[in-house]
């Protein structure tokens, strides 16, 4: 695989990349070849956006609720602190859709202290998902599974270690962490330098002090964190990682505990997890069109079951996203898609 993010493909679509300053900007403008296509069903966008690279999301919110800029990246998080204040001033430009994402804290299996499965089943336990979701604004909805609630093969059984809406049993945790013998053990987390991202990760760090490692936190710069945490070089102990859903099936979902996702660098298996079971299951399921993903539901259940209560990843919750634009914008005529978030081809100038 090669980062083409210096160097997009060309549009073959209504829309096309241009104008590319890494890290910086970039322009999605309306290819001029689209008018002779005349594919229907597709819109014919009627603006060029000019995308500015923010990682103070309390900056970006702040311009799209003052109107000097006109679209918030729905991809990121309205600071608490701002919400309130968008509710009451923008509330007809503003809404919060629910969507299909996973947002965690993988767990590296390949070296201490998480190659112990006890280690790993006392982080699941003492951590406290409703904290979490209080530090998003209450946005996050607090969850233990891999697979999304909203897609097929999300299984039904209770968490294999505690109800993740309600008050974490942090006694049992303690007892199952000097069970492990891993009490005491360095760990680093590794994070995005990025509301509410930083403050997750916080959270994260006190709770595994509390829970009685010697934990730090190591931010990272938004542009560089993932492709950090993904050199190989490093074995990541531990750290924030989200998915949100590319294509409606649960192998996208399982990209990131297959093993043949495991790369020397741009790696997306940040645990290191290799597990026979896992990839006899994938060598099966994997195959299996969208088609016919209702009829083989409860064989997905059954991985994504047996993945928790390995406790290869803390999974945290599933997130909504923010529709908020500036009131220049048609706001009601603007589509927000299941996939892909703001359907650009669909904004409109009042």
């Amino acid at each position: 695989m090669k980062n083409l993010s210096n160097d997009p493909p060309p549009g073959v679509g209504p829309l096309m990349i241009k104008n590319v300053e890494t890290n910086r900007s970039y322009t999605i403008a309306r290819n001029p070849e689209w008018s002779k296509m005349k594919i229907p069903g597709i819109p014919t966008p009627t603006v060029d956006t000019n995308v500015k690279i923010q990682s103070n999301t309390q900056a970006e919110a702040t311009q799209v609720l003052q109107n000097t800029a006109d679209i918030f990246d729905w991809g990121d998080s309205i600071p608490p602190a701002l919400l309130p204040k968008v509710k009451s001033q923008a509330s007809d430009r503003f809404a919060t859709i629910p969507f299909t994402s996973m947002y965690y804290f993988f767990l590296n299996v390949t070296n201490k202290p998480f190659n112990n499965a006890l280690a790993r089943q006392a982080v699941i336990t003492g951590l406290d998902r409703q904290a979490l979701s209080r530090i998003d604004s209450g946005l996050l909805d607090p969850a233990c599974y891999f697979i999304p609630a909203s897609m097929i093969g999300h299984p039904q059984k209770p968490c294999p270690y505690g109800d993740p809406a309600a008050k974490p049993d942090m006694a049992k945790a303690k007892a199952l962490l000097q069970k492990s013998g891993m009490a005491g053990e360095k760990v680093t987390v590794w994070g995005q330098n990025r509301s509410p991202r930083k403050e997750w990760v916080d959270y994260y760090t006190s709770y595994l002090n509390e829970l009685g490692f010697k934990a730090e936190t190591k931010l990272i710069a938004d542009a560089n964190y993932f492709p950090t945490i993904g050199d190989q070089k490093l074995h990541p102990q531990t750290g924030f990682a989200d998915w949100i859903q590319d294509f409606p099936h649960p192998s996208d979902y399982y990209l990131l505990l297959d093993a043949n996702s495991i790369q020397a660098t741009n790696n997306q298996n940040f645990g290191e997890v290799n597990d026979p079971k896992i990839q006899a299951s994938l060598k099966q399921l994997n195959v299996i069109p969208s088609s016919e993903l209702e009829a083989n539901a409860s064989k997905w259940e059954t991985l994504d079951y047996y993945t928790a209560q390995q406790g290869y990843a803390a999974v945290f919750g599933y997130e909504k996203m923010p529709k908020f634009f500036s009131d220049k914008i048609d706001f009601d005529g603007a589509v927000f898609h299941p996939v892909y978030g703001n359907d650009l081809t669909t904004i409109r100038l009042k």
